[in-house]
């Protein structure tokens, strides 16, 4: 049966073959090319993608991304396709589903987003629930450098605390546009914010949303 990441893996390897290589990204200086290296190093190569979490390695992380951006495209686009080696933890489905759900929701608007003629994607119910429970579990690790308090609020009412903090601004939206928000996107996300006005502009431009 085909998960979440699965499906979410071939519509942005789709989506990438689709744009090709030097299509605009929301990553801040990422080509589409840039991206592909991203993910394909992010589960290939282990020793280097420690560096997106730890500065300290970030020097490695960056020459690994250029050995591969420097790869054929469609070679990028297939590995992304096939996914991780037969001996990565990403290859276990529960693994695979738990990091790699929003990683690759996340890329594919990263995408859809920067492109001139882009139109909200319609996400069924279902989704929307798994995207809101991986909300809530990382919610104050995605918001705990917000200049403001931040509370990410669901039509239906539910809510997560992001950031405590005064004054405090409320996001409101659909779990799947509250973690677009929550990463980092903040300018590509359809949600409703309210509360002081200074707080949400600051909130607007904020450069530490994200992990």
């Amino acid at each position: 049966m085909s998960t979440f990441a699965q499906r979410e893996r071939l519509l942005l390897a789709d989506l990438l073959e689709t744009t090709g290589p030097d299509a605009p990204t929301l990553c801040e200086g990422w080509t589409t090319r840039d991206l592909a290296a991203h993910v394909v190093v992010r589960e290939r190569r282990p020793d280097a993608a420690s560096g997106i979490l730890i500065k300290q390695l970030a020097s490695r992380l960056d020459k690994v991304m250029e050995e591969f951006a420097a790869k054929p495209y469609d070679e990028l686009i297939q590995l992304i396709r096939t996914g991780p080696p037969r001996f990565s933890p990403f290859k276990l489905k529960q693994i695979d589903e738990a990091s790699n759900t929003v990683e690759f929701y996340v890329h594919t608007e990263d995408v859809r987003r920067a492109q001139p003629d882009w139109t909200t994607r319609e996400l069924d119910g279902v989704f929307q629930d798994a995207l809101w429970s991986r909300l809530e579990r990382t919610a104050r690790l995605m918001g705990r450098g917000a200049p403001t308090g931040l509370v990410l609020r669901r039509p239906d009412g539910q809510t997560a605390i992001a950031h405590r903090g005064a004054p405090v601004v409320t996001a409101t939206g659909e779990p799947s546009e509250l973690l677009l928000f929550a990463f980092g996107r903040q300018g590509a996300a359809k949600v409703e914010l309210t509360g002081d006005e200074n707080a949400i502009a600051k909130l607007r431009e904020a450069k530490q949303l994200g992990i």
